[in-house]
């Protein structure tokens, strides 16, 4: 079994700390990443955080959700519990939904540098209505750009089933 070297793992800080500090507001700060292995291959990263929680920005009211996260990864990888840390960091911030989704997938691509990365949330519904955000980004020159476009414009158009009149 292949392991990683010392070198690979610098700048990874929270993996395997006892005492961890959870921020109380929005913190890019705390996100980290490690060498990738095999930038010559293209393959998917896909994390889920079923516990999304943010505040409405004008009723200071949570918004539940679950973010999906899926990228390409370049040289970069996140580490997740960095990510994990990270996206608990909204928990007291207040911004909208398709704000909160375009946010990570702009810190993460500042971060990472994939070769592709979309981001979407599904909002449970407050006043009736959920809202489901999407977004997504190709970097230039790497063959993912007609991806982007083509799962951007297609994204939702077989979406689930939502029926609330049981």
């Amino acid at each position: 079994m292949q392991g990683r070297k010392t070198d690979e793992l610098a700048g990874i800080s929270l993996l395997g700390r006892q005492h961890t500090k959870y921020a109380m507001d929005y913190e890019p700060q705390v996100l980290e990443a490690f060498a990738n292995k095999h930038p010559d291959n293209d393959y998917f990263v896909k994390f889920n955080c079923p516990e999304f929680t943010s505040l409405c920005p004008m009723t200071g009211q949570p918004d539940f959700a679950t973010i999906y996260i899926s990228y390409v990864p370049d040289k970069k990888l996140v580490e997740s519990k960095s990510l994990k840390l990270y996206l608990f960091s909204f928990r007291n911030h207040g911004d909208f939904h398709e704000d909160c989704v375009n946010i990570i997938m702009k810190d993460l691509v500042k971060l990472l540098e994939p070769k592709y990365i979309e981001v979407s949330g599904k909002f449970t519904p407050r006043g009736g209505i959920s809202i489901d955000p999407y977004c997504n980004y190709a970097k230039k020159g790497v063959g993912w750009e007609e991806t982007a476009k083509q799962r951007l414009h297609f994204h939702d158009m077989q979406p689930e089933s939502v029926n609330h009149r049981k």
